[in-house]
This record gives C-alpha cells, structure tokens and sequence, in this order.
C-alpha cells in the first residue's frame, strides 16, 4: 500500500486540478508503474499529452522514474506514484474557489466512471454493499462535529486496509484470506439550492432496486458507498 502524502501548498492542489492528473495518479496507485505510453492507450489520450501531464506529476514530486525500456530505438520510461496525494483542510481553505471547483469536478468524473463499472460488475450485489444520501440540516457545530466523525471514520478505514494486508500477508493458505479491492466513497457538501426530492428518480423506484425499503425520506445527498471490483 501506498502511503499517504499532506498537500498543504494551494499551488500543488491546482497542479492535481487536471481531470487526467486524476486519472493517471489513480492507474500509478494500483499498479507497480506503468509508462505514458500504456496510460495513454488505457486512457484513449495522444501520447504527447500524455507525456506531458506526467512530466509535470513527476516534476512536482508525485511520481518516480523506476525503469527505462529501449523499444523500437527509442526509450520508455516507466513510473510509479510515490505516494497517494492527500489535501489538508488547511490546504483547502486556502486554495481559490475555481481551482477547488475544478478538482472536485475532475475527482468525481473519476469517482462516476468507477463506480459505475463496479456497478456493472456486481459490485454492489453483496448483502452489506452500502450506497445512502442523507440530507440533514446542521448549525455550525453540528457541521464541525460531523466533519470530525467523518475524519475519525476514513482514519479507521485506513487503518482496516492496514489490518488486512498484514493478513494477507501472514495467511499461509490463500483459502483463508479472500482479498477484494473495495472502494468506500464519503461526502460532506453544503446542498444549498440542491433539491432534496427528484421526482423522476422516486417515480422510478431506486431505493427498491437496490434491494432497500423507501423511507419517505427526502433524498439523502451525503454519500457512503462500498463497491467490490475484482
């Protein structure tokens, strides 16, 4: 696994603002190394564009030359992220509101596309797969309170993933340790002007599909999901 990096520097935060920085920083996090060349065939992107998005990852420091491969009279160069980019709220509150914008755009372009392959995989069909939205109204301190918990959350899941590597790790028959790549999604956002009923959507009947009673609820907006892919 790879480790976790604080960005604090508004300045690094735009550079990952990029929809594909997102993507290539996402392929490099899953894989040993890859090169532009491999990344820009999966991606369907040229090259040359390719090329030079990961320079600039490489030149602010997210990602390392591991390999270079002669191919074809010319040299390959593989990479490999150096560790999984993290944003502190400090970093955050200092970051323009277009760049964070921008980020939090290219962030769930990627996060649409993966889940909705997990999704068409089966990702969700496990009895306790979890997808909610939940609007709530919060004064200030319940907001500060529910930021926290959610800190306190995703620190717990880092540390379950620790915890099943160092299974994995010491099982002795595969048999015994079954190893999912999950996925567990957490969002807090001001919905200010979001509706919270859409009527197409109750009319259709989502909760049902997904296997869960409609509550009469107005319809959540925080999400918390897990997904398995293979």
């Amino acid at each position: 696994m790879k480790p976790y990096s604080d960005i604090n520097d508004p300045r690094l935060i735009k550079a990952l603002a990029h929809p594909l920085r997102v993507r290539i920083l996402s392929i490099l996090e899953t894989r040993d190394m890859a090169s532009p060349n491999e990344m820009a065939d999966e991606l369907g992107v040229s090259l040359g564009v390719m090329s030079y998005h990961v320079r600039r990852l490489h030149a602010l420091g997210f990602l390392e030359l591991v390999k270079r491969t002669p191919r074809r009279g010319a040299i390959e160069h593989h990479y490999r992220a150096k560790a999984r980019p993290r944003v502190t709220d400090e970093g955050w509150a200092e970051t323009p509101s277009i760049v964070k914008r921008a980020m939090v755009g290219a962030s769930l372009q990627q996060i649409t596309g993966y889940i909705n392959t997990a999704a068409g995989q089966g990702g969700f069909d496990r009895g306790d797969a979890h997808l909610s939205r939940t609007v709530l109204m919060l004064d200030k301190e319940g907001w500060k309170q529910l930021a926290g918990e959610m800190a306190q959350w995703m620190a717990r899941v880092e540390q379950l993933e620790e915890e099943s590597l160092e299974r994995i790790a010491q099982s002795g028959d595969e048999a015994d340790v079954v190893a999912k790549r999950t996925a567990a999604i957490l969002m807090l956002f001001e919905a200010e002007g979001v509706p919270e009923h859409d009527p197409a959507r109750d009319a259709a009947g989502d909760d049902q599909r997904l296997g869960r009673r409609s509550s009469r609820r107005p319809r959540p907006l925080r999400a918390v999901s897990t997904a398995e892919s293979d």
